[in-house]
């Protein structure tokens, strides 16, 4: 979260230029929508799997990444792949992920929900519901996105699992009874679909990576250029961890 922050703040002063990166996590880590409140978490069962814990910049409910690919998009606003609304936004990169999966022979599709959001009140995880423009297949929810907004600088960044458990997010979040818990996880199992379930065969995340990178480029007209962190973002993501993202004031701000 602290890279993808200080890309943000790169984009945002001209020194960086327009950015996907795609990239995964270890260890596994829990991260929590910036509004989410940190008492859906069971510290306990977290810290006894040996998880880590941060709160994202932006919205939306809890998400263990784990056994996935994230991707993020930064731009400045005025970047026409991005300018518009939130959701034409989303409807332009929803394009660019369903590219993605068509390299993969994945089934998905995106629409527009009137009147569902991930922000909006129900369970604690965020794969429950898909939103608008977000990717599914047969009615599953396969990537999870959000996206914040700045005044320079636009940041949205989402989800692919790949394989594993989707209901293992349960075992970690605060339920009123095993019962109410062991219901959220077939509820999600019902809603949510990884990338080896919806093909039938397991797929490595260099295999997805290389499909995004694809994707992206067939579909937003665009060609990326393979690089490291700048020196400045390198700088600027360790001051971010330690000051922001890996500051229980900012992970317990709600």
């Amino acid at each position: 979260m602290a890279v993808d922050e200080a890309i943000l703040e790169q984009v945002e002063t001209g020194q960086s230029l327009p950015t996907l990166r795609l990239y995964a996590w270890q260890p596994p880590c829990l991260s929590l929508g910036y509004a989410q409140p940190a008492a859906d978490v069971d510290r306990e069962a977290l810290a006894a799997r040996g998880w880590d814990l941060v709160r994202r910049p932006t919205g939306g409910r809890a998400i263990l990444h784990t056994d996935e690919l994230t991707y993020s998009v930064i731009a400045p606003p005025d970047e026409p792949r991005l300018r518009g609304s939130i959701l034409e936004s989303y409807q332009r990169l929803a394009r660019a992920l369903l590219s993605a999966l068509r390299y993969l022979r994945v089934p998905a599709q995106s629409e527009e929900k009137r009147g569902l959001s991930n922000n909006g009140a129900g369970g604690p995880v965020c794969f429950e519901v898909p939103s608008s423009w977000e990717i599914t297949v047969d009615g599953k929810k396969m990537i999870g996105s959000a996206q914040v907004r700045r005044r320079g600088g636009v940041l949205q960044h989402g989800t692919l699992p790949l394989h594993g458990d989707l209901a293992r997010i349960t075992r970690v979040l605060q339920f009123s009874d095993p019962e109410q818990r062991d219901q959220a996880a077939a509820h999600l199992l019902e809603r949510a679909v990884t990338l080896e379930a919806a093909l039938g065969r397991r797929v490595s995340w260099q295999e997805t990576a290389n499909a995004l990178v694809g994707g992206f480029e067939s579909a937003l007209n665009v060609d990326f250029i393979a690089g490291a962190l700048s020196p400045q973002e390198e700088a600027r993501a360790l001051e971010l961890l330690a000051k922001k993202y890996d500051n229980p004031a900012w992970t317990n701000r709600v």
